[in-house]
């Protein structure tokens, strides 16, 4: 499956956030995005799920347009910055509801086999984070969106959803943005960045130095 994002075009009041906007995913790949706090990466997230609509946007699936939002069309997850699941939810239900084997879960996260009867408001942001971005990953879809999912979690569990990210790859098509931007460059397959309201595509690091997304000494 190929999706490409065209001409999308999101303004808030009188500040234009978005202009001339492209990207394109395809099954087999993961797709970095990266840009500056307020560019709008979280934004287009949204945009291409179908909870944003903006002044103007163009999506095709393999050359055709789509002609509903892609949260109807139930074949793309995404995972939003925010809490994804109710807090009084315990995280065995959460397991049962979206068909997922907590023993497999448990091979990449031994240190969660305790939480199994725990609710997720009951363990750390961070714990949570890992549930949530495991569950999104694990989710039966053709395409998944990931804001931020290396967000106050521990470095040893970032290498696990890494390694989760890249597994899940095989099947699925993956956007991807964080602010580890290491983390991201380490797995994406190709990589964007938002730049003054439009997509470049970025091909080294000293690409992401001209666009002054990193100083020269790589921070």
């Amino acid at each position: 499956m190929t999706i490409e994002l065209d001409s999308v075009e999101l303004n808030f009041e009188t500040r234009r956030v978005l202009n001339g906007v492209y990207l394109k995913i395809e099954t087999g790949t993961i797709v970095g995005l990266l840009g500056r706090n307020g560019s709008g990466k979280s934004c287009l997230l949204q945009i291409l799920f179908g909870s944003l609509r903006p002044k103007y946007k163009f999506i095709r699936i393999n050359g055709l347009p789509l002609l509903q939002p892609f949260y109807k069309k139930g074949n793309m997850v995404y995972l939003p910055q925010h809490d994804m699941a109710p807090g009084k939810l315990k995280i065995k239900t959460l397991f049962k509801l979206l068909h997922l084997e907590w023993q497999d879960f448990i091979s990449y996260f031994e240190n969660f086999s305790q939480f199994y009867n725990y609710k997720l408001n009951t363990i750390s942001g961070g714990e949570r984070r890992v549930i949530e971005t495991y569950a999104v990953l694990k989710m039966q879809s053709d395409v998944v969106l990931l804001d931020e999912p290396f967000s106050n979690i521990a470095p040893l569990y970032v290498e696990k959803i890494k390694e989760l990210i890249v597994a899940e790859k095989t099947t699925k098509a993956i956007l991807l943005t964080d602010h580890y931007y290491k983390d991201v460059t380490a797995i994406c397959d190709a990589l964007y960045l938002i730049h003054n309201g439009s997509t470049r595509t970025i091909e080294s690091k000293t690409e992401l130095e001209d666009f002054k997304y990193l100083h020269p000494d790589g921070n």
